[in-house]
């Protein structure tokens, strides 16, 4: 919440006293709002990664050094405290990679949805299949960082709130467009019209993405009865005709 709060200030703050400002309509204020919530999460980044990363690295190093030269009875300590250190830094390499997803450029989306499905659900009892028959090498670094986002956001909170057993993640081409879905078996709720009058934060920055991007998100559930989110990000008219052949073979 405090980050969309330091975006949504960013925004209010370049816009308010210039003299020669136009007034935003809704879908291009929610663009400049991504933007800069994506400007921020890659600064954040950096600093978890660049500034407290060397740090704790370093600390690990001088720990083991010191751990060399302690009476015996005090390198149990050390060693404990060094654990300690790896998996402090390891936490805060996956925070790291979770604001700033850079290896989607390398890997493609459906290699780096994967890996974020293996590495957020390797120690929870929900089992899960990821569904994706179709490369997608040609998509958009915007479409790109949607769909990843969006399905973040839908993880985040089947693991928080759905109580779920089971998740299917599926990513298709369609003609339509790509098409995400995510469902699962979990206790349900019941979705707000208006999801950030609601309180529904999530669920309206999945919207806003999608809708951003020309595409439409419906969420079906209902207390008791699971959750299914479905996004259509409709293809550009260069992508539509690679998207049709790429269906038929």
């Amino acid at each position: 919440m405090w980050l969309d709060l330091m975006a949504l200030a960013s925004v209010w703050w370049l816009h308010r006293d210039s003299r020669n400002a136009i007034k935003l309509q809704p879908k291009e204020l929610a663009a400049r709002l991504i933007q800069v919530q994506e400007n921020e999460r890659k600064h954040l980044s950096r600093e978890l990664h660049d500034d407290i990363g060397q740090l704790l690295t370093a600390a690990t190093l001088q720990t083991r050094w010191l751990q060399r030269r302690v009476p015996e009875d005090l390198q149990s300590h050390c060693l404990g405290l060094c654990n300690l250190l790896e998996e402090t830094l390891a936490k805060v390499r996956d925070v790291s990679t979770a604001f700033n997803p850079r290896q989607i450029g390398s890997l493609g989306i459906e290699a780096s949805l994967r890996a974020h499905l293996i590495k957020t659900l390797e120690n929870s009892v929900l089992q899960w299949t990821f569904d994706c028959p179709h490369r997608f090498n040609d998509l958009a670094e915007d479409v790109a960082f949607a769909v990843f986002r969006v399905t973040q956001e839908a993880v985040t909170n089947v693991l928080r709130h759905a109580r779920a057993t089971n998740l299917i993640v599926q990513l298709r081409r369609t003609p339509e467009g790509l098409r995400l879905k995510l469902s699962d078996d979990g206790i349900g709720f019941t979705p707000a019209r208006s999801p950030g009058q609601a309180g529904q934060r999530g669920m309206a920055g999945m919207l806003e993405r999608i809708e951003h991007l020309g595409g439409s998100l419906s969420v079906t559930s209902q207390p008791g009865s699971g959750t299914q989110i479905e996004a259509l990000i409709p293809w550009s008219d260069r992508t539509r005709e690679r998207a049709k052949m790429a269906i038929n073979t």
